[in-house]
């Protein structure tokens, strides 16, 4: 179990206190705004009406050396700031922070967000590119730039295997398992000799980019 600090609860805040806390984590939950603490306590561990750019407030409620802090306070950039430097000094080593543009994750990689969250972007982001071409099934953002993706093998890559194809040297990209849909089967680790077939799906990690490529996208 991993003590998780959530300072500011919005709707992204409180979504993400009550799942972790549904998960098994403790959770304390932070905002100056009573009703949006007395809204979410039920669902956490701890929910504490503070400011959660003040140091001395957020160790009285115990976020010293938390595992993760989690900071949404909206569209206010200086308590972002505040708020996540409050919790690295702390001790609480990885930060994760919602942004609503992108100078403001820029702003808070430099003061040492362990990773910015921009979730109408990456939202978009997922939707072009489940839209862009029928190649691309699911995606999930596992960084700026980088993802995993589950492409449907195309037409040519069919009766070829994994090492005939060479994806890695050809595209940059790396296939971390198979599905097969017709016995929805997944196959971790799979054979670099299994012949592919139409029926198949790949989950492939490596750079945006190259992932397109690799999905025959213009």
């Amino acid at each position: 179990m991993k003590r998780f600090v959530v300072i500011g609860l919005g709707n992204f805040g409180a979504s993400a206190a009550e799942a972790l806390h549904a998960k098994g984590h403790e959770v304390i939950a932070i905002d100056p705004r009573e009703e949006a603490v007395d809204r979410i306590a039920p669902f956490v561990t701890r929910a504490v009406v503070a400011d959660g750019r003040n140091v001395e407030a957020l160790e009285r409620i115990g976020a010293r050396n938390a595992d993760v802090g989690i900071v949404s306070t909206g569209d206010d950039i200086t308590a972002s700031i505040l708020a996540t430097l409050a919790l690295k000094d702390l001790g609480v080593k990885d930060v994760y922070v919602k942004v609503v543009s992108r100078d403001h994750a820029r702003v808070m990689e430099r003061v040492g967000a362990t990773e910015t969250v921009f979730p109408e972007r990456d939202t978009a982001l997922e939707l072009a590119s489940r839209l862009s071409g029928a190649a691309i099934l699911n995606y999930v953002r596992l960084a700026a730039g980088f993802s995993l993706q589950e492409m449907a093998v195309r037409d040519e890559w069919v009766g070829k295997s994994l090492r005939e194809l060479e994806l890695p040297r050809r595209y940059g990209i790396t296939v971390i398992a198979m599905h097969d849909v017709l016995h929805d089967k997944i196959i971790s680790t799979p054979d670099p000799d299994t012949v592919l077939k139409g029926s198949e799906t790949l989950l492939v990690a490596g750079r945006d980019e190259d992932l397109a490529r690799a999905a025959g996208e213009k």
